[in-house]
Order: C-alpha cells, then sequence, then structure tokens
C-alpha cells in the first residue's frame, strides 16, 4: 500500500526519533532535524519538494491557505517561490493559487493545466500559460460582460510582480463589497461607471491640447485623471510639489508621482441615492467652465447600500476645519476619525516618508542641512487638541454625487500644500552629530493653515518672525515681522512670498532671508570704513557705534547671534538629510553632476 507523501514525511521523522505524531521534539535539535531532512530530499527536484508543501498544506489540514496565514508551511512555501523566480509553469499556477485564495476568490484549473481561472461572485479572471511558464493573456470579466484582456495585469504578471497582482485583485472584490444579492451588487458596479464617465467629462473642461500633466495636477478641475483601467481603478492626482516637478524634469521617463486618490464605491450600513447613468449631457453648458447636471429622478439614479469613495494610499493630515468643509460640501459625516494635534500628525506623516526606520512621534526637534549654510534646527511646537489646531488622519473621502469632487479636490490640494511646508521643516536626523554650526528656528501654528517661524535676528539679539499663510494651494501670503530697533532685512513680503510658492520649503526660504542678512550686513560695514576713511578725527556718530559692535560677529556668515555649537548635546550626522525632499542631498556637489547644478538653482531662488 502506498503512503501519502504528507505520511511519508511524518513517518520519516518519526523513524529517525526525532518528533511523534503530536509534534513534539523528543531527541532530536531542530537544526539537526532539518539536516536530516535536506539530505533526505537534497536530490529531488524542487518541483517534488513543491508538491509536497502544498500537499501538507491541502490535504491534512482541509482548509484554504488564507485560513493559516503565518504557518511554518505556508513561509517555507513563499521562500521557495521567491528562490525559483515562479519560473515553471507549475511554480507560476501554485502562486496564482496561493494568491487567489489569501484574497478570498475561488480558483480553478483547467484540464489541461494551463489556465487558471480566479473567480468570485461579480468577476472571474482568465489567466493563460505556456507549457514553459511563459504568460500568454490574461482576461478580465466583469458581471453581465464579455471577456476583454487587461494589458496592465499581463504585464504584472510577466514581471512576477504578485504584491501589485495581489492588490489589484484586492482593489476589484472591495469593488463589489456592497450589501445584498447578485442584482443589487451590479447596480453598485453601474453607479461607478457613471461616477467615472462625468469625472471624466470634468476633465476635458478648460482643457488645452498642449496642457502638460504637471498643470493639469495643480489647476485641472479634478487634477490628473488616469481613467480605470480593466484592472486598475480610476485615481486622480491632484497635488506634486516643486521638488517632485524638478525630479521629474531632470529623470526623462521616471515615474514620479504626487499625492493621488483613488476613486471607488464602497458598501454601507445605510442607503444612499447614488445615479446609475452619467448626469453631465453637455459639459460647456453651465456657467463659469462648471458642467450642467440632471437631476437626480428616480429613472436616473437608485437607492443603494453604498457610497462613493476617495481613497487614500496613505493617511493624509487633515485640520478639522478642513473635515468640516468637506462635510458641508458632501453633507456626508466621514466616520472614523480620532482628532489630535495637528503638527503631530503632519510629524508623523513626513517621518513615515522619509525614515527608514521607526522613530518616535514624540520628537519635536529636527535637524536640516542645506548647501552652502548652517546647519538648520527646527524645533516644531505641536499646538494642542484646540478645534483650530486640531487634525484627524483621512484615509477615504464619502460623497454621492459627482458635483462634489471638483470641491473636494481643491480642499485637499489647500491641506497637502500646507502640510508640505511643515514637513520640509522634518527629517530622519534628530541628533547633531557634528560640530557643525547651527541656526535654530521655532515653527509655531497660528491658525487654520497659518503658521510662524521665529528665529534670532541675523544682526541684533531680538526675535523676528515670518508668518506664512497658504490662502490656497496656489495663493501663500508672506508677513517679515522685526523688532522697529532692528535693521531692516531688504526682502519685501511679496518677496518672501514667492520664494515660498517657488520651492515650498521652510529652510530653503530661511535660508534665502539670512543669506540677505549676510550681505546687509556686509554693505553696512563697507559703507562704515569709508566713512571712516573720510573722517579719520570724527567721533564716532550712534551708526558707527552699532557697525563696530558688528564686528565682532564672524565675517563668514554674518549670523554670529543665531549661530551656536553644542558638543555636548546637540549633534547630527554628517550624511545629507531628507528634509527638504531628497533632492536636496544632491545640492553640495555642484561641480559633478547638471542634477546637482539645477538643485542648487532651485536652493538659490533668492538671488533671481
Amino acid at each position: 500500500m502506498s503512503v501519502p507523501p504528507a505520511c511519508q514525511l511524518i513517518l520519516d521523522l518519526e523513524n529517525r526519533g526525532g518528533v511523534s505524531c503530536r509534534g513534539v521534539v523528543t531527541a532530536i535539535s531542530t537544526n539537526a532535524l532539518m539536516e536530516q531532512l535536506r539530505l533526505k530530499y537534497q536530490q529531488r527536484p524542487w518541483t517534488e519538494t513543491l508538491r509536497l508543501v502544498y500537499f501538507c498544506m491541502e490535504n491534512p489540514l482541509r482548509r484554504p491557505v488564507s485560513h493559516a496565514p503565518d504557518s511554518p508551511l505556508l513561509s517555507c512555501m513563499e521562500k521557495i517561490e521567491r528562490t525559483l523566480h515562479a519560473k515553471s509553469m507549475f511554480s507560476v499556477m501554485n502562486a496564482l493559487e496561493s494568491l487567489s485564495r489569501q484574497k478570498g476568490l475561488n480558483v480553478h484549473v483547467s484540464p489541461s493545466g494551463t489556465t487558471c481561472y480566479i473567480t468570485s461572485m461579480m468577476f472571474y479572471l482568465e489567466v493563460q500559460l505556456e507549457k514553459d511558464g511563459n504568460l500568454m493573456d490574461v482576461k478580465l470579466a466583469h458581471f453581465g460582460e464579455a471577456p476583454v484582456v487587461c494589458d496592465d495585469l499581463v504585464q504584472l504578471l510577466r514581471m512576477k510582480n504578485y504584491d501589485a497582482f495581489g492588490k489589484i485583485l484586492e482593489d476589484l472584490s472591495n469593488m463589489y463589497q456592497i450589501p445584498g444579492n447578485s442584482e443589487m451588487k451590479a447596480k453598485g458596479y453601474l453607479a461607478l461607471q457613471a461616477l467615472e464617465k462625468d469625472l471624466y467629462s470634468m476633465s476635458l473642461l478648460d482643457r488645452t491640447q498642449d496642457v502638460n500633466r504637471v498643470t493639469e495636477i495643480l489647476h485641472g478641475k479634478v487634477g490628473h485623471l488616469v481613467p480605470r483601467t480593466r484592472g486598475t481603478p480610476m485615481n486622480i492626482e491632484f497635488y506634486i510639489s516643486p521638488y517632485q516637478i524638478l525630479e521629474a524634469e531632470l529623470n526623462p521617463g521616471s515615474q514620479v508621482c504626487g499625492t493621488k486618490t483613488v476613486v471607488t464605491i464602497e458598501g454601507t450600513d445605510m442607503l444612499h441615492k447614488l445615479p446609475l447613468s452619467p448626469l453631465i449631457v453637455d459639459p460647456q453648458s453651465g456657467e463659469d467652465s462648471n458642467p450642467a447636471f440632471l437631476q437626480l429622478t428616480d429613472e436616473l439614479s437608485m437607492d443603494l447600500p453604498a457610497l462613493f469613495v476617495l481613497k487614500f494610499h496613505q493617511p493624509v493630515p487633515m485640520s478639522s476645519s478642513s473635515i468640516e468643509d468637506i462635510h458641508r460640501l458632501t453633507g456626508i459625516q466621514i466616520s472614523g476619525l480620532k482628532l489630535a494635534p495637528l503638527y503631530e500628525l503632519i510629524v508623523w506623516s513626513a517621518l513615515k516618508d522619509k525614515c527608514s526606520e521607526e522613530l518616535s512621534t514624540n520628537e519635536s526637534c529636527f535637524f536640516v542641512s542645506l548647501p552652502d549654510c548652517p546647519k538648520h534646527c527646527y524645533f516644531i511646537n505641536k499646538g494642542s487638541e484646540k478645534s483650530d489646531l486640531a487634525g484627524a488622519l483621512v484615509s477615504k473621502i464619502p460623497f454621492s454625487h459627482p458635483k462634489c469632487v471638483p470641491g473636494v479636490i481643491e480642499i485637499l490640494r489647500h491641506q497637502v500644500a500646507y502640510n508640505t511646508l511643515i514637513s520640509s521643516c522634518v527629517s530622519d536626523k534628530h541628533i547633531n552629530e557634528d560640530d557643525s554650526e547651527l541656526l535654530y528656528f521655532e515653527v509655531v501654528p497660528h491658525r487654520n493653515t497659518s503658521f510662524c517661524v521665529f528665529f534670532l535676528h541675523p544682526v541684533k539679539e531680538n526675535l523676528a518672525c515670518v508668518m506664512i499663510d497658504v490662502i490656497t494651494s496656489r495663493e501663500v501670503h508672506c508677513h517679515l515681522q522685526l523688532n522697529p530697533q532692528d535693521p531692516a532685512l531688504s526682502y519685501s513680503d511679496d518677496f518672501i512670498a514667492r520664494v515660498v510658492k517657488s520651492c515650498m520649503s521652510v529652510p530653503v526660504v530661511m535660508r534665502a532671508i539670512f543669506r540677505n542678512a549676510a550681505k546687509v550686513k556686509a554693505d553696512s560695514k563697507t559703507q562704515d570704513m569709508d566713512v571712516d576713511t573720510k573722517q579719520p578725527h570724527e567721533p564716532p556718530s550712534a551708526q558707527i557705534t552699532d557697525s563696530d559692535s558688528l564686528k565682532e560677529s564672524p565675517s563668514v556668515a554674518g549670523q554670529h547671534d543665531l549661530v551656536v555649537t553644542n558638543k555636548s548635546s546637540i549633534t547630527d550626522s554628517t550624511e545629507e538629510n531628507l528634509s527638504t525632499a531628497k533632492l536636496e542631498t544632491l545640492g553640495g556637489n555642484t561641480e559633478k553632476s547638471n542634477l546637482s547644478s539645477r538643485t542648487e538653482t532651485l536652493c538659490r531662488v533668492e538671488e533671481n
């Protein structure tokens, strides 16, 4: 009588005295046991080992793989597949089966073994393979529709990118997570199609033939819209920072993405009236470039236990006032929010993006390096949980009518622009490890989307302040406040605002102010020297006295009152950090590449 492979594996272990039927190690160590197994199976092909692992997972347990995601056998299987790089048809088919079951989908293999069907109640995928494991085609069929080829899924599987493929399977499943029978789920899919058509019509408003992607992102009514392909949901890119724009210009063909949101539909506990067909008949029929929408009649809409949703890949820190504005616009409350100080949330989000290792969100002191400038030290005052300074991490925004989307996109642009400025003061360096000079700044929230940056005057010892008010994502107001007795800095408020908009970086703006102060101080010294030369016997005036006092400061940058060296308590790494975007790290090597030259050009925008 033949012994099943799973039983044979257990018998092999028991015969060697290492494991009892209950899986208890008795007289042999784990390392010795694994070595004996390795010697037994080292002459056998990997495909046979894979079959044995799958058999042990499926037959004895009699349950899907997804029920035991942390089991040692599953971990073993994944390591084997990574080693093989899924080259054979057998391994590709097994990878698809495992991934589909993890996503809660059914899997069927054709009798020939070359076609895999991934199915659910509302859609199915047909993956066709050649006998050598090479991919031929991937077809997707939604409920009531004929199957069509999905080029995006074909590319993912040919690249062996199973993580991205699994994410698409998850998105397809979530699209139909609506309470009710298959007919109700199909109505939800029709509503999503109607919304996508209306959003695409709005994206064509005021659009010229030569409009580029960046202009659409920053100024388009619904941002830069990418329609849904067969497998990938529709997404909207609505904000991109100046550093990301520069990176895209310096690296043609690179995939530099701004902040995106995905358009989809989700089930709810309550009924909502959703359109089942497009509501925009003529996009140019409205006033002020706004389309006219048809009324939601019973023929055009239906009460469904679902809502449209804008979902984010990473939660967006939003102020309580922005959340209230979205509520007034959509008429739907965003649920599940936990209020916290807004700056604490922005710091957490920035650290998550910039740091390779976890840092405590309690950190409030960050060191920022810029080319040709003393290192900056930023203290971020995180404020309190007062209503105007509080916020929440928003993962999705529900709505029920396409007319809400342009307004929501504008609110999101405004908030992300504000977050970008605050995040520019955050870096992964919170300890100073060198003896470089330091300039100290404090970032303090003011109200809504305005904040203040406090610092010591570059010449005197009084505090100075730059107040930055982000009116919209495209409009910023700035005001430089000085003690009336301190020397004026020649930068106007309008010029500082232009610098802010051109770089969206607080450290670059502060470097511009200090460079200008150094020039003012140098000019003042030159004038004083001329006066001393022409009138050597004349008693010194008050102005000359002030100038003499300034001679005590170092001439390197004219920043004696702000420059502090603390070898014992404040240290930083010599490595360039990421606080002013990753391109800033290239700015100190300006002679070696055009990339660093362009970065330096952006950093020196104050000299234009």
